[in-house]
């Protein structure tokens, strides 16, 4: 599976609002840690990181619906997870509505918001796009 950095800004709004996933706060500065899977020009997944220190914000996962179940997600999810820790990352954090199984099979368990550093709540993710429903979730690497 081909994973690369830094997919174009476009290609990944697309992506983010086909499957329904906050993409109005990208900025160039956001996508300079992303990650894709598939060919450059029609990428099949993404993920990215929004890197505080120590910790991280893992953020914006999206697979198109053809290419679920295809190893895509955990590989990027293993990318991004390799990338903080290269980065002297010690813990990850995310949200998610849809994919707490997911997340759980890939060593993330639930935490409270309230719990998390300062850093990441205020996170445009955290602090105001995701829903206060969304399930929180933390791994240490």
């Amino acid at each position: 599976m081909n994973i690369y950095r830094n997919p174009s800004g476009p290609q990944v709004g697309q992506l983010l609002r086909a499957c329904n996933l906050p993409a109005s706060d990208l900025s160039p500065a956001h996508l300079e840690h992303f990650f894709a899977c598939g060919v450059a020009a029609a990428p099949q997944g993404v993920v990215g990181l929004e890197l505080y220190g120590q910790v991280a914000l893992l953020r914006s996962l999206a697979v198109a619906a053809d290419c679920r179940g295809t190893g895509c997600g955990t590989a990027l999810v293993a990318q991004a997870e390799s990338y903080a820790r290269s980065g002297s990352v010690m813990q990850l954090y995310l949200l998610t509505t849809t994919a707490e199984r997911f997340f759980e099979r890939l060593g993330y368990v639930r935490a409270a918001r309230e719990s998390a550093p300062e850093e990441i709540r205020r996170t445009q993710e955290v602090s105001s796009l995701c829903p206060s429903s969304a399930a929180f979730m933390m791994k240490r690497l």
